[in-house]
């Protein structure tokens, strides 16, 4: 709308210095052709000459608006990057992984290396199970995630008591701080209970969400296309939560496609007194 009005303004000024010039090449004209007829006709060549110049009018609208662009400009940049910078609620823990695995530069996903590279062996880093754990314990409210494990044929997926020895063989299951789902063979599905349930699914889901209620005492495990509820323990957590994460061994190359933690969507809430628009 600004430039409309702008350049309707330019074209009038344009036409006034037409007519303007026009009158001044007219002018001369008569100077040099003779002096007498212009002498005579002073009067009309003053007033065709004279020009008054005015201040031009202000124009509603003409002036940048400095509150839209400059308004909220750090919200209005973090809103529209939300298209190109991808949030993950969980991020990997490069320090609890074991040797074998191999995590990539953003710390989302995992696989087996194939090879057992030289790394510390720190207090919490698991040396034997095939795992690695997320970075941030959860110690109340509740938290969710999605996995994609398309493609696998093995793994494990839940939460860990964040106190879980790390060294040496792991029992899976609720009474050693493990709430946690399996796939084996390609097709058999259990909840990590004392012993192991076998699940029946409808299908092979190619991600699973995880979803951590630490208040109720709930783990549960969905297939996020159509929520369809695969397992739910219920329990009393006393400590923090780590997330859990195996891939398993890579079966012959079977297996080696990775454990992949899927972005989440943002949502802005606006907050304005007592309302949330």
């Amino acid at each position: 709308m600004k430039t409309v009005i702008m350049a309707e303004k330019i074209e009038h000024l344009a036409k006034k210095m037409t007519s303007l010039t026009s009158n001044i090449r007219e002018i001369e004209q008569d100077i040099e052709a003779n002096d007498l007829p212009f002498v005579q006709a002073y009067k009309n060549n003053k007033a065709r000459a004279n020009c008054t110049l005015q201040d031009p009018e202000p124009v509603l609208g003409a002036l940048i608006d400095v509150a839209q662009h400059l308004g909220n400009l750090r919200f209005k940049i973090w809103e529209n990057m939300q298209e190109k910078v991808q949030y993950t609620p969980v991020t990997l823990d490069p320090n609890t992984a074991a040797p074998w695995l191999s995590l990539s530069d953003d710390l989302t996903s995992v696989c087996v290396s194939g090879e057992k590279p030289h790394v510390p062996n720190n207090p919490e880093r698991c040396d034997t199970c095939v795992c690695v754990l997320g970075a941030d314990p959860f110690s109340s409210g509740s938290h969710c995630w999605e996995v994609e494990v398309a493609g696998k044929t093995r793994w494990d997926l839940g939460v860990l008591r964040q106190s879980v020895r790390r060294k040496g063989v792991l029992s899976v299951n609720p009474a050693h701080g493990f709430w946690a789902l399996s796939l084996r063979d390609g097709g058999q599905y259990s909840a990590c209970t004392m012993p192991w349930t076998r699940l029946t699914l409808k299908r092979r889901p190619r991600r699973v969400r995880v979803c951590l209620d630490y208040d109720a005492g709930e783990v549960t495990f969905y297939d996020p296309t159509d929520m369809s509820l695969i397992y739910t323990f219920k329990d009393k957590f006393k400590e923090p939560l780590l997330p859990y994460f195996c891939p398993c061994v890579s079966d012959s190359g079977r297996n080696a496609e990775p454990l992949k933690i899927c972005p989440a969507k943002v949502s802005l809430v606006h907050d304005v007194g007592d309302k949330v628009l």
